[in-house]
């Protein structure tokens, strides 16, 4: 099978009606290329992601990498590993992390759909398409909380009966104003990355400090 696909930095592509096999065969002749695949239940979603997308996906890990980092939580980050739930649901987040089942996946080079849990908190950034669809993907994979920034707001997502529901704090920080976190995202164009991930730091440490 050979495929071409001429996508530009914006566009997005849905398809449906496409097999598992499909969906696995594009996995491999695309994984070279910039493209981003996330298939549910015969519903394929092929983006090609934006600058805009890249600046707010490194920053926000960034950040749960702080949060980790001043609160003495081990995390285990894998970017945008491909995740599977055979013949049912596959994506590849903007970030993801391990968090509770670290263990489980420590220094693994490969890991398998059936026997390795999905990441505990995985990112997504919906500046430039809608998440929703994305978010029934996770379900079937099992994760379990999605924290979504849609270019204004950031959302924490918690599954309840097969779904995901807004939730007012994050399981994994549960101490601490994450939706406020979109305060810091929303200066990304305007502040210097290091300057800002610098304030960031700052943030936390006076949310932390006694008072």
């Amino acid at each position: 099978m050979t495929t071409t696909l001429l996508t530009p930095p914006n566009e997005i592509i849905h398809l449906t009606g496409i097999s598992w096999q499909t969906y696995e065969r594009l996995l491999d002749e695309l994984r070279d290329r910039r493209l981003r695949l996330t298939y549910n239940r015969g519903n394929l979603e092929i983006m090609a992601p934006s600058p805009e997308h890249e600046r707010y996906k490194k920053l926000v890990g960034r950040f749960v990498e702080t949060l980790a980092e001043e609160l003495d939580i081990r995390i285990e980050p894998l970017g945008s590993t491909t995740f599977k739930h055979p013949e049912l649901s596959g994506a590849e987040p903007d970030e993801c992390f391990y968090i509770y089942n670290i263990d489980a996946v420590r220094g693994k080079k490969h890991l398998s759909p059936v026997t390795d849990p999905p990441p505990d908190l995985v990112v997504e950034i919906d500046v430039t398409s809608a998440s929703r669809g994305r978010l029934a993907t996770y379900a079937d994979l099992g994760v379990l909380e999605v924290w979504v920034y849609n270019g204004t707001t950031l959302s924490i997502h918690q599954p309840q009966n097969r779904d995901y529901v807004t939730a007012p704090s994050s399981q994994f920080f549960p101490n601490l104003p994450i939706t406020e976190i979109s305060s810091f995202l929303q200066q990304a164009e305007t502040v210097d990355y290091l300057e800002l991930v610098k304030a960031f730091h700052g943030w936390v440490k006076v949310q932390l400090s006694p008072r």
